[in-house]
């Protein structure tokens, strides 16, 4: 499971690029019990969302000709060793890294598949302040073209280990866990799965998503919804999980709320 007390290969930091910060902050308040607090004009639109005064995501504008999207961010001791380690591994690197301020140093990438992702090395900055709790990031996942290929591309990255679980008709959904982060059998922290031959064919891409936590999952896409946001995932029970729902914010960037099945803890 997520937890605060980051350890290299976790995830530890989340953030969306949109097109209109503006407009992404209304949205994502009328969805959530979220504040929007600006980081200030020295940090070019950058802000951090906060429910009850804690840090659960932030938000800047986007750059360069990508799409809208939430990218997550994993904890690393080292931004320059992991960049030579994706580099090692196949990866891309899309931003060299970088300090940002005294609060940590970032660098973003690609997997050898298309999805982008991101690390986080902490200074004044740890990570995000809660995660678990109702409105804030309870899981992560990673929809691929090339399964194989991934995972042995961030188990060479971060060290990670897997769990995989068939789930019929040829399709398997695999949990990861990083070193000193949790075992797969704790649920690990985030999952992966290849893409059906149907979504490849018709252009689908590698792609992260972050889960939101909610306590109706229902109520909560009828809010998303309401504001604008397109359906790819109605809400849906999964056993032994809980009730699901993925969707579009108006922008374009995916994300997926969740309730947990309250049997599973």
């Amino acid at each position: 499971m997520l937890t605060t007390a980051f350890v290299p290969g976790t995830p530890n930091w989340l953030d969306l690029a949109a097109p209109d910060v503006e407009a992404a902050v209304a949205f994502y308040t009328s969805v959530f019990d979220w504040e929007f607090q600006s980081a200030g004009p020295e940090a070019g639109g950058y802000g951090f969302f906060r429910r009850d005064g804690e840090v659960v995501a932030a938000v800047g504008p986007l750059i360069g000709e990508g799409d809208p999207s939430w990218t997550v961010y994993f904890h690393t001791r080292d931004a320059d060793a992991t960049r030579a380690a994706v580099e090692r591994a196949g990866g891309a690197v899309r931003m060299a890294p970088m300090d940002v301020f005294t609060a940590g140093r970032m660098a973003q990438f690609t997997d050898p598949s298309g999805a982008d992702f991101a690390v986080w090395q902490p200074r004044d900055t740890v990570g995000l302040d809660v995660v678990m709790e109702p409105e804030t990031l309870c899981w992560t996942e990673l929809y691929t073209t090339d399964a194989a290929a991934v995972k042995d591309f961030y188990a060479s990255v971060f060290s990670w280990s897997y769990e995989d679980m068939p789930m019929g008709d040829d399709l398997v959904y695999t949990v990861f866990s990083a070193p000193g982060g949790g075992t797969p059998e704790d649920t690990g922290q985030g999952g992966m799965m290849q893409l059906p031959q149907e979504h490849r064919d018709a252009g689908s891409a590698s792609q992260w998503h972050p889960y939101f936590a909610t306590e109706d999952c229902d109520a909560t896409f009828a809010r998303a919804t309401g504001a604008g946001a397109s359906l790819l995932v109605p809400p849906t029970d999964a056993p032994g999980v809980g009730r699901l729902a993925t969707l579009r914010d108006p922008a374009g960037a995916t994300f997926a709320l969740i309730k947990g099945d309250p049997e599973q803890g």
